[in-house]
């Protein structure tokens, strides 16, 4: 049997009909940036994440730097970020000019671990991002307490959270802003790269609208020195036939991710660690052990694909050796890193598939 590690030919072939009837309405009407299709996607997207606005844009890089941009945090400034993380969260801070300042993960969830934030703090800081990392909500009520005792904002970095939940709520709801990516590989995916802002912040949204477009309020005012990051009309089309199967998806993903969590059984590998609070999603189903690259091998053979999310943590990146953060100065970053792998997670994959992975892990030797 071959598994690969994703496919999206099960959701694509489900709406390929709808997709393309919509694709060629579009094509027709010659309307193609700033029309009904992102407008009527905010509005929808905005709902479903329980917010007032939402701002498409071009990717989940630019939501996170635009959100940053619209808070006004700039050169000299510091932004806290977990270690443990893809390099587009640090990297929306570079772009202000402000600093990254890195946190450690919780070693069982991969998420920032609120209890070592506020050591982080000081009289430059300016805001936290917390990444819903896998699908797995943050910690968010400890960031919150500790966010509104120094004044900071709260930055979801939802990427990879869409449709997951903390204490009922979904993600894009919980702090004062929150960016996702809709990269074709995420849950709620486009057919190529795009994003949105959502937040409860009438002037924010107001002003990021304006960033994204050229820094403009109307056309040939330009009030900012923005950026062009928008959300084109064929890819809201799409976004929106898939958000009204989004939460089916998802919960294709859950079951899989149930059966991996009860059945996988080995002394030699650690699943992940959900807590009470949290409704996932599953973006990324990971694992460690420390024989990952045997591990990896084994599944290969034996017609499993599997990927690492990440292999390299940001301070040990070639782009950030000028902040001096030298290798076991983040331990718990590296570690994760070093023994992490990621097993096949879609919607589609069928339960002789899931029985296949299990049954090749539990009798690895």
């Amino acid at each position: 049997m071959n598994i690969p590690f994703n496919s999206f030919k099960p959701m694509h072939h489900e709406i390929k009909r709808e997709v393309l009837d919509k694709i060629n309405e579009i094509y027709q009407k010659n309307w193609f940036i700033n029309g009904s299709e992102v407008e009527q996607f905010e509005k929808e997207f905005a709902n479903y994440c329980g917010v007032q606005y939402c701002i498409g844009c071009g990717n989940g890089l630019d939501a996170l730097y635009l959100i940053l941009r619209g808070y006004g945090i700039k050169d000299g400034d510091e932004v806290i970020v977990p270690s443990n993380t893809f390099i587009a969260t640090a990297l929306a801070v570079s772009y202000t000019g402000a600093k990254p300042v890195f946190v450690e993960p919780e070693l069982r969830t991969y998420n920032i671990n609120p209890d070592l934030i506020e050591k982080k703090i000081n009289n430059k800081t300016k805001a936290i991002i917390a990444v819903h990392l896998y699908g797995q909500p943050a910690s968010m009520d400890k960031i919150i307490q500790i966010a509104k005792k120094y004044a900071l904002k709260v930055i979801e970095d939802s990427a990879q959270g869409h449709g997951a939940k903390y204490k009922g709520k979904r993600t894009g709801n919980l702090g004062n802003a929150a960016g996702f990516s809709f990269y074709p590989g995420k849950n709620l995916g486009a057919l190529g790269d795009a994003g949105a802002v959502v937040t409860n912040d009438p002037a924010l949204a107001i002003k990021i609208k304006a960033l994204a477009n050229y820094g403009s309020d109307r056309k040939y005012h330009h009030i900012y020195k923005g950026v062009n990051s928008r959300l084109d009309e064929i890819q809201a089309a799409l976004l929106r036939i898939k958000l009204r199967n989004l939460e089916r998806w998802n919960n294709h993903r859950n079951a899989i991710a149930k059966k991996y969590l009860i059945k996988i059984d080995h002394d030699k590998i650690i699943k992940p660690h959900v807590s009470m609070e949290v409704e996932p999603v599953w973006h990324i189903f990971a694992v460690r052990t420390r024989n990952r690259d045997v591990f990896q091998k084994y599944l290969a053979e034996n017609g499993i694909q599997s990927t690492i999310h990440y292999p390299i943590p940001i301070h040990l990146q070639d782009a950030y050796l000028d902040l001096n953060i030298k290798k076991g100065q983040l331990p718990i970053a590296e570690q994760i890193a070093d023994e992490i792998i990621s097993l096949p997670m879609w919607y589609g994959m069928t339960d002789q598939e899931v029985d296949y992975v299990i049954e090749k892990i539990n009798t690895w030797k």
